[in-house]
C-alpha cells in the first residue's frame, strides 16, 4: 500500500489527481480523462520521456564531450520527439474506450475479450 500512496502523491503533485478525505474518500482525476494524456502520467511518474539520457531535457545543452560529433544524437532526438508526440496524443479517455466498446460488442470482436473457458473442450476453444 505504501507504493500506491507514493504513486498517488506524485500524481497529486503533478495536478493529475485530487484526494478526497473521509470514509468514502480516495482519489479522483483532477481533470476530465480527455484532458490528461499518457505523456502527462508518464512524465509525472517517471520523469522526462527520452530513450537516452543525453536528450531528456529537450534542450540543445551540453550533455557529454562527444555531443558535437555524435553520429546517433539526431536519431535519438527524432525518436524522443516521436515518443513524446505519440504519448501526448493518447488520452486516458481513449485508453478506456476500447475496453468499453469490446464489452458492448459480440464476443471476440475486440482486443479485450475474455480468454477461452478452461472447461470448454479443446476443439471448441477460440
Amino acid at each position: 500500500m505504501q507504493y500506491l500512496e507514493q504513486l498517488f502523491r506524485v500524481l497529486r503533485e503533478a495536478g493529475l489527481v485530487e484526494s478526497v478525505r473521509g470514509a468514502k474518500g480516495g482519489y479522483l482525476l483532477a481533470r476530465d480523462p480527455s484532458e490528461i494524456s499518457v505523456g502527462d502520467v508518464l512524465r509525472a511518474v517517471e520523469g522526462p520521456i527520452s530513450p537516452v539520457e543525453c536528450v531528456d531535457t529537450g534542450e540543445d545543452g551540453e550533455c557529454c564531450e562527444r555531443q558535437q560529433s555524435c553520429l546517433t544524437r539526431q536519431a535519438w532526438l527524432r525518436l524522443r520527439d516521436s515518443m513524446v508526440e505519440t504519448l501526448d496524443s493518447i488520452t486516458l479517455s481513449e485508453l478506456c474506450s476500447p475496453a468499453s466498446q469490446a464489452r458492448a460488442s459480440a464476443p471476440g470482436a475486440g482486443p479485450f475479450q475474455e480468454p477461452p473457458s478452461a472447461t470448454a473442450p479443446k476443439g471448441n476453444r477460440q
